[in-house]
């Protein structure tokens, strides 16, 4: 008997999973960066972000009714364009699922390094590491739990931040100081500025498309994933637009001593110590959490890709009989995870959104390709929804993903570049498509849905 996932996740669990991974905390952690490169308009950049997202998660949505099966970009482009377009896609969005785990165990690391430096960095994150897959393996009914616990007291730090903000700036400039222009236009921020700023706060986003690769563990997932893909987005979305709106009036411009640690800067200012040190385990806490929503989701790419044969079946694609999950998979992110030690966090998210950014842009037009088949096929579908949203959607995120620093572009090609090599192998020089899943094996996933 095929073992298979065990569908138990229902919406609400579906959009805590994807607010897990957004990790909603993170609006301040990276705050100060955001706000410096816009020249103090943080919060316009997270709405430009947002609206990019949410044309993005229609698109998603779409594909996720028509393939309700894991392996999100990778599957929708390889059944709606083209299999080798779908291999590179898949191969570019591991740059975002398999290396965003480790990017969140450093983060982590780092902030119990800075409070606590006698103890290496590396001992936190091994603990990040091992804590985080032994909950995975254990089956994502444990680490659904676990997310419950994690998200409230993330969520209820970041409402004291917020009403601590709104006291502040009430004390300072009364009532009438909390409804400003500024955050959004002011002589510093411009189109360019805005711009670059939003290919940077779209990592915040980074989520709710990962809820696609719980498909086949999801209830009714044709119609549960696309209500908690729009939902993860307009959910995330308000709150870093409402949260950089008042940390922005707290401290308007850009200018810091140190835009990486900007928010803990002023998590001192308006709530003294006390708030300080509670901020830190928030953000420790939400780096928890959002490190066990992406390992969860990395593990299901993998094992998507490990089924269809483009990376070896006996390693990523199969399930533990006994918890139902990919456990070699949760292993290898594990230790992906490990590199973490050596490096730092400014190189190590570079090319992340590159991969993201990418995937965005294909799964749009995927959506455009899979109308135009279904048209040939005689059956018609909404125009508005399937292509000029889409359309849309793929433009924004092209015009993101050309915005991003020449680093994280000349690190993104360089990873594709090898997934052309790797293409070439597995299909005896682009002579055959790549593997993919057994008519079994999709009759019996499909059927499921």
């Amino acid at each position: 008997m095929t073992t298979t996932l065990t569908r138990t996740l229902k919406l609400p669990s579906l959009v805590l999973f994807g607010l897990a991974y957004l990790t909603p905390i993170i609006v301040l952690g990276i705050f100060g960066i955001i706000a410096e490169t816009t020249g103090g308009a943080a919060p316009a950049a997270y709405l430009v972000a947002l609206v990019a997202m949410l044309f993005t998660a229609h698109s998603y949505g779409r594909m996720a009714v028509a393939h309700p099966v894991a392996g999100s970009a990778y599957t929708y482009v390889r059944r709606s364009i083209d299999s080798r377009v779908g291999f590179l896609v898949g191969w570019a969005v591991l740059l975002d699922y398999l290396f965003l785990p480790m990017v969140i165990w450093l983060i982590g690391g780092s902030y119990l390094s800075a409070q606590f430096p006698a103890i290496p960095i590396g001992v936190w994150i091994v603990g990040f590491i091992v804590i985080t897959t032994l909950l995975n393996i254990l089956g994502i009914k444990v680490a659904d739990k676990a997310n419950y616990v994690l998200m409230a007291f993330q969520l209820l730090v970041l409402v004291f931040f917020v009403a601590l903000a709104i006291g502040s700036v009430v004390s300072a400039n009364g009532a009438g100081g909390l409804a400003s222009g500024q955050p959004f236009f002011n002589d510093t921020a411009g189109f360019a500025t805005i711009s670059a700023g939003a290919a940077i706060a779209a990592y915040s986003f980074l989520g709710f498309d990962a809820v696609t690769t719980l498909t086949e563990e999801t209830v009714n997932p044709r119609r549960t994933v696309p209500r908690a893909i729009m939902l993860v987005a307009l959910i995330g979305g308000g709150i870093f637009v409402a949260v950089s709106y008042v940390t922005q009036l707290v401290h308007p411009g850009g200018v810091f001593e140190d835009s990486a640690s900007a928010a803990s800067s002023i998590a001192l200012q308006i709530g003294g110590q006390l708030f300080g040190a509670v901020f830190l385990a928030g953000l420790v806490v939400a780096q928890f959490a959002s490190g066990l929503a992406a390992q969860a989701s990395a593990s299901r790419l993998l094992y998507a890709m490990g089924r269809d044969s483009v990376l070896p079946k006996a390693v990523f694609g199969r399930l533990s009989e006994k918890f139902h999950t990919p456990v070699a998979n949760l292993v290898v992110t594990g230790i992906v995870g490990l590199i973490a030690i050596f490096l730092d966090v400014a190189t190590s998210t570079s090319f992340i959104n590159f991969g993201a950014f990418t995937a965005f842009t294909l799964v749009n037009a995927a959506v455009v390709f899979h109308y135009v088949r279904q048209r040939r096929a005689g059956q018609q579908l909404n125009p508005v929804s399937y292509v000029v949203v889409p359309m849309i959607g793929a433009i924004i995120c092209a015009y993101l993903l050309s915005q991003l620093d020449s680093n994280a572009i000349t690190l993104g090609v360089s990873w594709l570049v090898l997934g052309v090599v790797v293409l070439a192998l597995i299909t005896r020089g682009f002579k055959a498509a790549p593997p993919e899943m057994t008519a079994t094996e999709k009759a019996t996933v499909e059927a499921a849905a």
